[in-house]
C-alpha cells in the first residue's frame, strides 16, 4: 500500500515557505510520475503550490532497473533537483522557482505554473504555442552549447541500447524474432561514431507535456532532476520523436549524422522496455504505458527495414 501526502503533511513546509499564517487547504496528487509525486496545493488564501516528493511510496520503478547505467543512474532526488534548479536559473533558462527546499528530508515546494503545458498550449493556440516553441529553442541552445570536456557518452548509450533491447525482446515477440538483426543493427551504428572530447548539457527528457508555460506566456522545463552533460544527440533524438513536425523548430547546435542514427534507435528500444518494465510494477495508468510500448515497437523495427 503507497501513502500518499495529506494536507496535514504539508502544514509545517506551507509555513515555513510563505508564512506563519498560511494553511493548505487542499492538495491533490496529479498524475503521470513514475519517480516521483507531485501535488498542487491549494491554500488558504487562494493561491496554490507544488509539492514534490522524491519517496520509495513516489517510485513506480523496480528496485534494481536495468536500464541504469552510467550517467542513466542519475541521482534523481531532492538535493538533485535542487543543484540543477539552481545551475538552468543561472544559465537563463526558466524554471519553476523554488518557494521551500530543505537541506534534508524528501520535499520540495516550487512555484505553480498558471499556463498549462506547451502540448496544450498548442492545441488551442497554435500561434502563441509557436512563439513558445522559438522561446524553448532558445533556451535549449544556451544548454547545448554549455559544453565541458567529459567521458565518451556513446559507450554508455550503446550498453543501455543492449540492456534495452534484452528486456524488450523478452516482452514483446515481435521484437525476440529479429533480436540477432537488430543487436547486428546497434553494433554496427555504435562503430560509425567516432570520438568527441565535449558533451553539452541536455534535460534528456523534453516533450511537450515537460514544458509548462507561466504568466509571460515564457515556456519553463520541468522534471529537471536528470538533467546532465552528455550527447545532445541524445536529446535531439527525443525532441524529433516527441515534437514530430514541429521538431526542426527546435534545431539548436550542428549534430554528427552517427550519433544521431545510434540514438535514434537506443531511444526507441528504451520506450519500449522501460514502459514494459513499469508495467511489472503497479504503475496506474497501463494503457498509455502500453501504447507507448507498442508506437515504439513500429520504430524498432522500422529501423532494420
Amino acid at each position: 500500500m503507497r501513502n500518499f501526502l495529506s494536507s496535514d503533511d504539508l502544514i509545517d513546509p506551507v509555513r515555513a515557505a510563505f508564512g506563519s499564517d498560511r494553511r493548505p487547504r487542499s492538495v491533490t496528487r496529479l498524475e503521470g510520475g513514475t519517480t516521483k509525486g507531485v501535488y498542487r496545493v491549494m491554500l488558504d488564501d487562494g493561491t496554490t503550490t507544488l509539492a514534490y516528493r522524491w519517496h520509495p511510496d513516489e517510485n513506480f520503478w523496480p528496485a534494481q532497473t536495468v536500464l541504469n547505467v552510467g550517467p542513466f543512474v542519475a541521482d534523481a532526488g531532492r538535493a538533485s533537483f535542487v543543484e540543477r534548479n539552481k545551475l538552468l536559473t543561472g544559465l537563463g533558462v526558466r524554471v519553476p522557482k523554488l518557494c521551500y527546499a530543505p537541506e534534508s528530508g524528501d520535499l520540495a515546494l516550487v512555484e505553480d505554473l498558471p499556463g498549462g503545458t506547451l502540448e496544450a498550449l498548442l492545441e488551442r493556440d497554435p500561434a502563441a504555442g509557436h512563439a513558445a516553441m522559438e522561446r524553448l529553442a532558445s533556451m535549449l541552445r544556451i544548454m547545448h552549447s554549455h559544453t565541458v570536456p567529459g567521458p565518451p557518452s556513446e559507450g554508455f548509450i550503446t550498453e543501455r541500447g543492449r540492456r534495452s533491447l534484452v528486456e524488450a525482446a523478452a516482452r514483446v515477440p515481435r521484437i525476440a524474432a529479429v533480436q540477432d538483426r537488430l543487436e547486428y543493427e546497434l553494433s554496427a551504428r555504435a562503430a560509425a561514431v567516432t570520438p568527441r572530447p565535449a558533451n553539452g548539457l541536455i534535460h534528456g527528457e523534453i516533450g511537450p507535456d515537460h514544458v509548462l508555460i507561466d504568466e509571460a506566456g515564457e515556456p519553463a522545463l520541468i522534471d529537471i532532476e536528470a538533467t546532465m552533460h552528455f550527447d545532445v544527440e541524445w536529446e535531439h533524438a527525443f525532441l524529433e520523436l516527441r515534437f514530430g513536425p514541429l521538431y526542426p523548430m527546435l534545431r539548436t547546435v550542428p549534430l554528427d549524422p552517427a550519433r544521431m542514427q545510434l540514438s535514434r534507435l537506443v531511444q526507441y528500444l528504451s520506450l519500449v522496455a522501460g514502459p514494459l518494465l513499469l508495467l511489472d510494477g503497479d504503475f496506474p495508468r497501463r494503457d498509455f504505458m502500453q501504447e507507448i510500448a507498442a508506437w515504439n515497437t513500429e520504430r524498432v523495427l522500422a529501423c532494420l527495414a
